[in-house]
């Protein structure tokens, strides 16, 4: 399962590494819209939706408040960036679901008569997955050459992969007992010194490449990423609830190893819009000096 996981794993980086760099923003755009209606599709499981056609409506929903969304933020071939105040409310809106989750995390079992709905659960999801999409499309029309994209797909893996070797090898401490049995406190702090050292080299490629990083945003990185960490524990432990209230194990079975898109992204959605309102700050106040 293990060489399965890492075969995946390295054919998943080698293609989105490749079409991040290639792409052009919008085309971009549009590839990781697919990849959102992939997840999407996945999350209307999670809902209840038993039906096909119960679940492309939620498909054909998500991506009519996508297209809305690109409109809405003049995401289209000739322009510049995305309409950066629009950009800056979308995202802090998905901070704040992200951290209301957290609260509804601390609060389970005992809060679930509150969000097990199908209408809720399919409220979670676009606002899991919408906030993540603007995300991904602005670090690409920020940098057309992909690098923000790939160094916060690296965070995250980090995070992802220190916590499962750490978790395997030290692992004593439950997280979370009531939503996911395997994970430990010892897999967090793995995940978060593998994703410090994937911070430093991100720092020390935008001071080299980009532009000169002073101590203030060496210690904004470093808040980042914990903040990173934080929030893809946080993903992850919301699709191990939504996966326990259905009694499932995998969102899917599209990777092999990994089993479904939304296993994959889980923590990824949680951690995005923290990210890019990071990197704005941090670009926009390197800009102004």
């Amino acid at each position: 399962m293990l060489k399965q996981r890492i075969i995946t794993a390295l054919v998943l980086i080698s293609v989105f590494g490749t079409v991040t760099i290639l792409l052009p923003p919008f085309w971009f755009s549009l590839l990781i819209s697919a990849v959102i209606l992939s997840a999407g599709w996945e999350w209307s499981r999670l809902t209840g939706l038993n039906t096909t056609a119960g679940r492309f409506a939620y498909l054909l929903l998500l991506a009519l408040c996508g297209g809305l969304l690109f409109a809405w933020l003049d995401v289209t071939p000739s322009a510049a960036v995305p309409d950066q105040a629009r950009t800056t409310m979308l995202l802090g809106l998905g901070l704040l679901y992200w951290l209301l989750v957290y609260f509804v995390l601390k609060g389970y079992p005992g809060n679930k008569a509150r969000w097990d709905s199908g209408l809720r659960i399919g409220a979670m999801g676009m606002l899991a997955l919408l906030p993540s999409l603007v995300g991904f499309v602005y670090l690409k029309y920020l940098l057309p050459a992909g690098y923000l994209v790939l160094a916060l797909v690296v965070l995250v893996a980090g995070v992802d992969i220190g916590a499962y070797f750490a978790g395997r090898g030290f692992g004593k401490r439950q997280l979370a007992p009531e939503l996911s049995p395997k994970k430990s406190w010892e897999g967090v702090w793995g995940g978060l010194v593998v994703c410090i050292a994937a911070a430093a080299a991100m720092a020390w490629a935008m001071h080299r490449r980009l532009q000169p990083l002073g101590v203030g945003d060496l210690l904004l990185i470093a808040a980042l990423a914990l903040v990173t960490t934080a929030f893809c524990v946080i993903g992850d432990l919301l699709e191990s609830m939504l996966k326990r209230n259905r009694q499932t194990k995998d969102s899917g079975s599209l990777l092999p190893g990994h089993g479904g898109l939304l296993d994959r992204v889980d923590g990824l959605l949680a951690a995005t819009p923290a990210f890019v309102l990071g990197m704005m700050v941090l670009l926009e106040g390197n800009t102004n000096q």
